[in-house]
């Protein structure tokens, strides 16, 4: 895996967009009126920028399978920051839905540690490459460089067939959240043993 820096970053948004389009935490956060899928890009994009900010943002080399890593104790208030959240709140979410989208965060960030960790956001591969080893690579590659650095991973999937995968690679499920659909919340501490 490499680093995808932004001349990636089209390439990332829609890999994420396409492999995300029918996952119900991501439609549950995007506005479902108009637009949807300009909606799923655009919180693709600003996932991309806060991860390649305050994280980062790895790409398979062969460039089929990406994944967006936020290192939360990294993060900082710039101006930056807050336009990409003004941009996020008005055209991807609607400032209707702002306090219940935001309610959903607080829930699962009240989950997360205390320490340093790593925050894997999104991991996607392009729909036709599904199934062919190209994700469980680049997981493998993430959860090596996450043990190098001691950093435990947190997660969250709406996405049960997703389950027995994140645990083939030593993620445990910890909690749920019933928001409308079932929030699996998994973490692996570093040094799980590889699958």
């Amino acid at each position: 895996m490499k680093k995808a820096d932004p001349s990636k970053k089209a390439l990332v948004i829609d890999i994420l967009s396409e492999s995300f389009d029918e996952n119900k935490s991501v439609n549950y956060v995007v506005m479902q009126e108009n637009h949807r899928k300009e909606r799923i890009k655009g919180l693709m994009d600003y996932s991309f920028n806060v991860c390649n900010a305050f994280g980062k943002v790895w790409i398979s080399d062969d460039e089929q399978a990406c994944a967006l890593v936020l290192h939360p104790d990294r993060i900082k208030t710039t101006l930056s920051a807050l336009l990409w959240d003004a941009k996020l709140a008005i055209s991807v979410i609607g400032l209707k839905r702002i306090g219940t989208v935001m309610g959903r965060e607080t829930k699962i960030k009240s989950f997360h540690p205390k320490e340093p960790f790593s925050y894997l956001w999104f991991i996607g591969v392009k729909p036709e490459l599904q199934n062919k080893g190209i994700g469980s690579r680049l997981l493998k590659e993430i959860i090596e460089e996450s043990d190098i650095n001691k950093r435990p991973i947190y997660l969250e999937t709406s996405t049960e067939r997703n389950l027995p995968w994140y645990q083939n690679h030593g993620f445990k499920i910890f909690s749920s959240l019933d928001i409308k659909y079932t929030l699996y919340l998994l973490r692996r501490v570093n040094g799980q043993s590889l699958t």
